[in-house]
């Protein structure tokens, strides 16, 4: 991971966990052309080569959002011609977020607006700050969510909470969030980034190999019938069993240590 983008600040504050920070703090993080193609060309590299990077968490700069959607200061104006290929900038950013290999964790420290919400539930989990709030705003400016937000939503929160989301554009809480299955905890908003990059930090020690097999069979496992995704772990578990990293583990517990993986 060498390459560097203007909207994005990119840290490593833990072995092997990589922070991606949205940082467009005076737009409340909104992404624009430009932040939606650096997210897209981030992850597309992730799932081409992530090094020894085994977690990403990503959050926003600021106190005040984490990201307040597509950035219609920019979109003002703009001709249906010119809106429709800056959305295909959008679907390749969510389908790159959403087929990254790695875990991905957000750390929802403020407002989740519009395509905010939807880079929420594309995410394979999150945490939030007491003080973040979501919504999905689409139907108040004559369109819908179009980076996955009808789809992701409705597979985090319900069929029935997310038409009531997104077909009113109401506001809700974290707690909100956290009670209908968006975020998986809330914190206080000095302490979040903390609590996320730990959790990172706990995935990041587990078996490499083992982590990406495990999101995969969960999360393609569920777009099937039971039968074939009980056949499709299988598939998953027999790739960790030739794997370096399967034989450490078993011999760390026998030796009473903590094991050192390798990702091989």
């Amino acid at each position: 991971m060498t390459r560097t983008f203007t909207t994005l600040l990119q840290s490593r504050p833990a072995d092997h966990v990589l922070l991606v920070t949205l940082n467009r703090p005076e737009a409340s993080n909104a992404f624009n052309t430009q932040m939606a193609t650096d997210l897209m060309h981030l992850f597309e590299d992730l799932n081409l080569d992530a090094g020894d990077i085994r977690a990403v968490v990503m959050t926003g700069a600021g106190t005040r959002a984490f990201c307040a959607g597509g950035d219609l200061k920019e979109r003002k104006g703009m001709s249906d011609a010119a809106w429709k290929l800056q959305h295909v900038i959008f679907e390749r950013m969510t389908r790159a977020i959403l087929d990254c290999p790695l875990p991905t964790i957000g750390a929802i420290n403020g407002a989740a607006y519009g395509g905010g919400c939807e880079i929420t539930a594309a995410l394979d989990f999150a945490y939030g700050a007491e003080t973040a709030v979501f919504a999905q705003t689409e139907t108040r400016i004559g369109i819908i969510p179009g980076a996955g937000g009808t789809q992701t939503l409705a597979r985090a929160v319900g069929e029935r909470r997310a038409k009531e989301l997104i077909l009113t554009a109401r506001r809700f809480s974290a707690q909100d969030a956290l009670d209908w299955g968006l975020l998986n905890a809330i914190y206080p908003a000095e302490t979040l980034l903390e609590a996320v990059i730990a959790t990172a930090s706990e995935i990041a020690a587990n078996a490499p190999i083992a982590v990406r097999q495990a999101k995969s069979a969960i999360h393609r496992g569920l777009q099937m019938s039971l039968s074939d995704g009980l056949a499709f772990e299988i598939e998953a578990y027999n790739r960790t069993v030739p794997t370096r990293d399967r034989q450490e583990g078993v011999l760390a517990f026998n030796e009473k240590r903590k094991p050192r993986f390798t990702g091989a």
